[in-house]
């Protein structure tokens, strides 16, 4: 499913949801925690993004774990996952 429709079902589902600017093509999905609705981002894309935005590794990893995850931002924030399972 593309980033578009996912933020359309996001915007039905909670219009309060948190999107993560520049990561549109990082985002998969969404996840729900305590009873709400919350936008939900693959962690590897989003640094994997960074990185070609012209960011070493190590520099992605540590912007994306201050900046991005470090953001709390109330109960519509974005959740992070890291996916282990292949599919």
């Amino acid at each position: 499913m593309d980033p578009m429709s996912i933020q359309n079902i996001l915007g039905e589902m909670n219009p309060e949801a948190l999107l993560a600017d520049g990561f549109e093509d990082a985002l998969i999905g969404y996840a729900e925690v305590f009873n709400k609705i919350i936008a939900l981002y693959d962690r590897q894309a989003c640094i994997e993004i960074l990185m070609k935005d012209g960011m070493s590794e190590i520099d992605a990893i540590e912007f994306f774990e201050f900046n991005v995850v470090g953001a709390y931002m109330g109960a519509d924030t974005p959740a992070f996952a890291t996916i282990l399972k292949e599919p």
